[in-house]
């Protein structure tokens, strides 16, 4: 089968775009645990490669990862079953809160569920359930665990920025957003851009402003959008970021000097460049020319 029949195999339908929101709710609830254990599961591997390069005992010599152990309640150990753990309609007839100790549970859990499930159902009505649809799926829900990853832990975990780039590249090997050597391009000047904004701001403040982690994420965004898109993309986010961070200086939920995660500012610009992208930049390019 040739690969544009693959990649625009099922067109875009209410079914689907319902499907996808049904089945975005029970990715949701996944990505929740993502958030939460990868930082934890990337510190135990350096932690244990730490101690081994030193001849010492391995400090973490237990099961962890995104399955195991079960998930439990942070406050009681209580052990979550499956009843309790039902996107959205789980925490609502809990009231928020632990069946066993009544601890508050965040609720962010369940609005990460209505938020993946929402945005899944959008991408699939817009760009429908071939493979071209599955992979803008892959991109929206990395690009949700990133933001919140960067959110929590101020990193960009490489586990998740990798395989967004190279989905990015392989996705347009037939130019299905861009041709391949505008996404090649789009990667290289992403990376090197925010490279060169590093190492700027280093030189000037001796000061580190960012971290790697964002090098790639906009490496990767590239790579889905070519570099035509970067200038929309890196506009947008700073616009956005600049106006949260003199917001949160402002309210003083941050102080003066703290370092605020770019991350979630870059992975915003990128979902707003994968549905409005396009005519976007065309309103650019008008208000730029003479």
């Amino acid at each position: 089968m040739p690969l544009d029949t693959l990649l625009y195999a099922a067109p875009a339908s209410l079914a689907a775009a319902i499907a996808a929101s049904v089945l975005g709710l029970l990715v949701g609830s996944f990505l929740n645990v993502v958030v939460h254990r990868l930082p934890i599961m990337s510190q135990r591997e350096l932690d244990n490669y730490i101690a081994h390069e030193a001849g010492k005992e391995l400090p973490h010599q237990d099961s962890f990862n995104l399955m195991t152990p079960r998930s439990r309640c942070p406050h009681c150990g209580h052990q979550i079953t499956a009843l309790e753990n039902i996107p959205v309609i789980s925490w609502l007839f809990l009231r928020g809160k632990c069946s066993d100790c009544k601890a508050p549970i965040s609720a962010r859990y369940p609005a990460v569920e209505l938020a993946t499930g929402l945005l899944s159902g959008v991408v699939i009505w817009a760009f429908g359930g071939g493979l071209l649809g599955l992979a803008v799926l892959l991109f929206t829900w990395l690009l949700i665990t990133l933001t919140l990853i960067d959110y929590d832990t101020k990193t960009l975990p490489d586990d998740l920025n990798y395989p967004l780039l190279w989905i990015g590249l392989l996705i347009n090997l037939n130019g299905s957003f861009v041709p391949l050597r505008d996404a090649v391009i789009g990667a290289a000047a992403g990376y090197l851009f925010l490279w060169g904004v590093y190492w700027l701001f280093k030189l000037v403040t001796k000061k580190e402003g960012m971290g790697y982690g964002d090098f790639l994420l906009l490496a990767a965004l590239g790579a889905w959008f070519g570099w035509q898109m970067l200038p929309l993309i890196i506009i947008l986010s700073a616009l956005v970021g600049a106006v949260v961070g003199i917001f949160q200086l402002l309210t003083r939920r941050i102080a003066r000097g703290e370092h605020i995660p770019f991350g979630p500012y870059l992975a915003g610009a990128g979902m707003i460049a994968l549905l409005y992208g396009t005519p976007l930049t065309r309103i650019m390019q008008g208000l730029l020319q003479p």
